[in-house]
């Protein structure tokens, strides 16, 4: 067994982890002093509030205004006094990153462009399902990414750091604001914002410290209490940390698969040089709760005449036998300066055909938000051309 192969030794984690530091989030404390509350742990949150001298009993409170009713205003904290309200806002916040810009798709989908504190910017998309009153939050985990997947307009953005826990977590707040869908206690009404996508701009698992933090404050069943079965993590494939993200997120797992060949994945999607198909395929094999009900989603972006072919198809379907999976097959969203073309109408059915044929759904993914670069792969910024530095200590 190779070293990928194996479980994640604290070598490895700790490589990837001191590569993932050197594109770190600013801190998150404001110019005036004050730190943001959103982003702790319950832990780090009743630390916090005991060296201001508040009980112990006043962090469930407050995780409860912040996380659940989505209040930003200590003044609105009913259940507080008045005499604690002022403290906490004398040493505290409760952030959102800042709207830049939102445009909307004939489609109903939504791209939002956020603008973090240090003048960093990502993309958020709201993507609505198509035959229910709910959606899909597509969350950024990096501003920029590392992996220069040749079909991606992201991957032609530089990293420029990651964003922080407070900045994932927040980009979901940010759009229950947009949405008006933080509970009153007698609102019952159906939430548009229905489940999260980590497969916006970024490698979520080359930032899987602050992706794991955001998403169990996420999870936490009294604040937005979002059920893990909602939550899908998709990665092009970091095969040392899949195992770890199993094992501590449980999370739903969406694989960037694209081809079946190494050499051709090579050029595709590079990480593949480092993690190549068959190790790739075993971390799925290995991956805790995959069943008929929690289905691991290869995700396989139709190219024309790139990877296509009815021998790729049958290739794709020996690769994952056995496995408890689906096959979202998506024609390409084109991207100024791409060089590739989407498959055509016939290439696209025969290849779903021969998958489907071997018990495999294969959905054809309907392009959203194309009209305003929304799409699957079409994220990008013109953030990374402003420098982040960090401040001098």
């Amino acid at each position: 067994m190779s070293q990928s192969d194996a479980q994640l030794t604290d070598a490895e984690r700790d490589r990837i982890l001191a590569k993932a530091a050197l594109f770190a989030p600013p801190e998150p404390v404001l110019a005036d002093g004050r730190r943001d509350l959103v982003g702790l742990s319950r832990a780090e949150l009743a630390a916090e509030l005991a060296a201001i001298g508040a009980p112990a009993f006043r962090a469930r409170q407050i995780w409860h205004w912040v996380y659940h009713r989505g209040e930003t205003d200590f003044a609105r904290f009913t259940t507080i006094a008045r005499p604690m309200q002022e403290r906490l806002a004398e040493r505290f916040v409760i952030g959102r990153p800042d709207v830049a810009a939102m445009q909307q798709s004939a489609d109903g989908t939504r791209k939002y462009l956020f603008r973090f504190r240090d003048g960093q910017e990502a993309e958020t998309v709201y993507i609505p399902d198509r035959d229910e009153p709910r959606g899909a939050a597509c969350l950024s985990s990096q501003i920029g990414c590392t992996l220069s997947c040749r079909f991606c307009h992201t991957g032609t953005q530089r990293l420029a750091r990651n964003l922080g826990t407070a900045e994932i977590v927040g980009q979901f707040m940010a759009l229950r604001d947009a949405f008006g869908e933080w509970p009153s206690p007698h609102d019952d009404t159906p939430r548009l914002l229905s489940n999260i996508v980590l497969m916006g701009m970024g490698e979520p698992l080359y930032n899987y410290e602050n992706v794991a933090r955001a998403m169990a404050i996420v999870m936490d069943n009294e604040g937005i209490a979002l059920s893990r079965r909602r939550i899908t993590l998709s990665t092009s494939g970091v095969v040392p940390m899949m195992d770890r993200a199993g094992a501590e997120l449980g999370v739903n797992l969406a694989v960037s698969l694209h081809a079946v060949r190494d050499d051709l994945r090579d050029e595709l999607v590079p990480l593949n040089r480092k993690y190549p198909i068959a190790e790739l395929i075993a971390a799925c094999r290995r991956y805790p709760g995959a069943s008929n009900a929690r289905r691991i989603t290869f995700e396989y972006v139709m190219l024309r005449g790139i990877n296509d072919s009815a021998a790729e198809a049958h290739e794709l379907v020996r690769l994952i036998a056995g496995i408890p999976a689906k096959v979202n097959l998506i024609p390409f969203n084109p991207w100024p300066g791409s060089t590739y073309a989407p498959s055509t109408a016939t290439a696209l059915r025969r290849f779903a055909e021969i998958v489907m044929n071997a018990g495999f759904a294969a959905p054809v993914r309907t392009p959203r938000g194309r009209d305003i670069l929304a799409a699957c792969g079409q994220l990008r910024t013109e953030a990374a051309r402003r420098p982040h530095r960090r401040p001098a200590a």
